[in-house]
């Protein structure tokens, strides 16, 4: 597994939801007992992600020199008479050119080396450059993966042949297991998954039900049922649940889509607060896919899903297709002004400058998407599914043939995208680039950053209201500033929401027909699976149109819609068919998902969230604070849900 990342220094170092028809709970799905079973785990959660930081506290280290978190300490000796270049490349860095390190003098006498200390990266494997100062002639070459605060040694040495330069690397002192925490992290929480579902099929016999019956208080049974069956308790509209206004009448809630929407959300939240400083929960620098590009268009997906099914029970209400289409455009609005308030927190720093203001953003994003997948939804959706004609030569796909305006105007907008990024003439850079600028595609266009997408977010908004450090900045040394939720990439944004809007409308077809509806997902998972390994060839960089989540390709959205879908299928299957699983704890934040993203936003910087760590370069600390900042959401919904509190807008 590749690992790291390489950054220079001056000083000779580097380092490198929805519903079928509202938003009425599934009263028989939801036992009282259970509430207080989940809110006991909850808080044992919370203590396990607390005694994950003493894992490796019991690690030994052993370390020449001050290392932080993901480096280790080189040490290179020179027994050459001539001095040495020393650059480095990370395996990361595509088609990049090699760094400068440092330079290491030549040695003071026969077998006597002159050493010089750096600081390596250890999330990524690199290749070490040594040439002559004097002749910029490559002496040796070495590729090797530090591992975190282990000590190493290169020796650069002539053997019997004095033309012939040696290289070598030996290890001085092991490194420790970064990855040690995230492992016994994943083993107390699968224990305790494995814990609660014991527990709940114990519960739920019948000889536990008679007992727990027998002991229990007849009046606190009958109070917990009431509560249950919903006094009325506060809630106000919202806009990422189910977007639009619900059915009156009660009916059967599918607990699936609030779980895949809890999922994204927790899995955002965990990376978002830092996700213990593991690469593999960063964003990914340029092509290719982490744990965190994955929930962002997951969350787009499922949005586009509970459109089809809000905007479906609205229309059978019987309100106006005007009407839910203000709505709309009211809740896009607010959306968008609450992104801009939670991306642009320097508050405390005097009033905001229109000349730094970041326009663009997750929730920005959100509101786009959701108004004009809402308005193509208002132009095609029926009234009534109740009276189509089975005889119909299109009836065996009408959950696709019947919607094709719909698929023409996003044909139409995917034209777009492909014209522009492609076509667009962007000044010094070469029509149809993808890269990320700086060293990447060995210094040609460091000024490039995006091609067409860059270029037009500056035009448009200006560099000052766009996003100052993109994740490029880490690897390819990118400088120019690219917003990663730009202007063009939010045309794919739409294309994904309509591919959860397209999900929507077989649950609705195909309604409690399990095996059309998971056989039909399959299908559209194939097929969109099909279109990801075109564009890509199959391949990291070499594609067409490569997976890159900067950009919003192409490919990155058909190849996460597929993803996506596969997951529905699993979680639909188990919550929905078979009652498996009720969903928690992700179905609580999935039924909340508007306060808990912004809560989690807005007190970021705020104990319980945060606080002053003893040692904050230990993955350890870090992995902690963050599960209990995400444990402490989960807990908030869950407490919220009981309460009958929602936050909508």
């Amino acid at each position: 597994m590749e690992r790291g990342k390489i950054k220079t220094e001056r000083k000779g170092t580097y380092s490198g939801g929805g519903d079928w028809e509202g938003r009425e709970k599934n009263i028989n799905m939801v036992q009282p007992q259970k509430h207080y079973k989940v809110f006991f785990l909850a808080v044992i959660a919370l203590l396990v992600a607390i005694c994950v930081a003493e894992v490796p506290l019991c690690h030994p280290r052993h370390k020449a020199t001050v290392v932080k978190m993901d480096e280790a300490s080189l040490t290179v000796n020179n027994e050459l008479d001539a001095e040495m270049v020393v650059s480095w490349l990370s395996d990361h860095c595509y088609q990049c050119v090699y760094q400068p390190l440092g330079v290491v003098p030549a040695g003071p006498g026969p077998g006597i080396p002159s050493s010089v200390d750096f600081t390596v990266g250890t999330q990524h494997g690199i290749t070490l450059q040594f040439n002559s100062s004097l002749v910029s002639l490559e002496l040796c070459k070495v590729h090797f993966h530090f591992w975190e605060h282990g000590n190493y040694s290169l020796w650069v040495k002539n053997l019997n042949d004095s033309s012939v330069v040696n290289c070598s690397i030996i290890t001085d002192t092991e490194p420790v297991n970064s990855y040690l925490p995230i492992m016994v992290a994943f083993l107390l929480f699968t224990g305790l998954a494995l814990l609660s579902a014991v527990g709940g099929t114990v519960m739920g016999l019948d000889v536990v039900k008679n007992l727990m019956f027998r002991l229990g208080n007849s009046m606190e049974t009958e109070r917990l049922i009431n509560s249950e069956l919903g006094f009325p308790g506060r809630t106000v509209e919202t806009a990422t649940d189910t977007i639009l206004p619900t059915a009156a009448a009660p009916s059967r809630r599918l607990r699936s889509l609030d779980t895949f929407r809890g999922l994204s959300l927790v899995v955002m939240v965990f990376v978002n607060y830092g996700g213990g400083r593991y690469w593999f929960f960063r964003h990914e620098s340029w092509n290719g896919l982490t744990v965190a590009d994955l929930v962002f268009p997951w969350f787009v997906f499922i949005m586009g899903t509970s459109i089809s099914l809000s905007v479906s029970s609205a229309l059978r209400c019987g309100l106006s297709r005007f009407s839910l289409f203000t709505k709309a455009v009211w809740r896009s609005v607010q959306l968008f002004l609450i992104g801009l308030l939670i991306i642009n927190p320097n508050y405390c720093q005097g009033p905001l400058s229109w000349d730094s203001l970041r326009i663009p953003g997750v929730l920005q994003r959100l509101a786009f998407s959701y108004l004009v997948v809402t308005s193509l939804d208002l132009c095609v959706a029926w009234n009534s599914l109740d009276n189509l004609p089975v005889d119909a030569w299109w009836y065996s796909a009408r959950e696709f043939l019947l919607y094709w305006p719909a698929w023409l105007c996003v044909v139409v907008l995917e034209t777009v995208w492909l014209c522009l990024t492609f076509l667009l003439p962007v000044p010094d850079c070469p029509s149809g680039y993808l890269g990320p600028g700086g060293i990447g595609d060995m210094g040609q266009y460091p000024n490039c950053t995006g091609g067409a997408a860059g270029y037009v977010d500056r035009w448009l908004l200006g560099e000052n209201h766009i996003y100052q450090t993109p994740s490029s900045r880490v690897i390819y040394k990118s400088h120019m500033p690219f917003d990663p939720e730009g202007v063009l990439g939010s045309i794919n944004s739409v294309f994904m929401a309509f591919l959860g809007l397209q999900a929507g409308k077989i649950l609705l077809h195909y309604k409690d027909q399990h095996s059309s509806i998971m056989a039909r997902f399959l299908i559209w998972s194939l097929v969109l699976g099909i279109i990801s390994a075109t564009l890509t060839k199959c391949s990291l960089n070499e594609g067409f149109i490569p997976i890159n989540k900067n950009l919003w390709s192409l490919s990155y959205v058909t190849t996460l819609a597929c993803f996506a879908l596969l997951l529905l299928v699993s979680i639909y299957y188990t919550v929905d068919v078979k009652r498996w699983w009720s969903g928690a704890p992700f179905y609580y934040p999935g039924m909340n998902s508007i306060l808990v993203y912004v809560g989690h936003e807005v007190l970021e910087e705020y104990f319980p969230f945060r606080w002053r760590m003893a040692n904050s370069q230990s993955h350890a600390e870090h992995l902690t604070q963050n599960l209990v900042a995400t444990s402490c959401w989960v807990l908030i919904s869950f407490l919220l849900y009981r309460k009958n509190v929602f936050w909508k807008i």
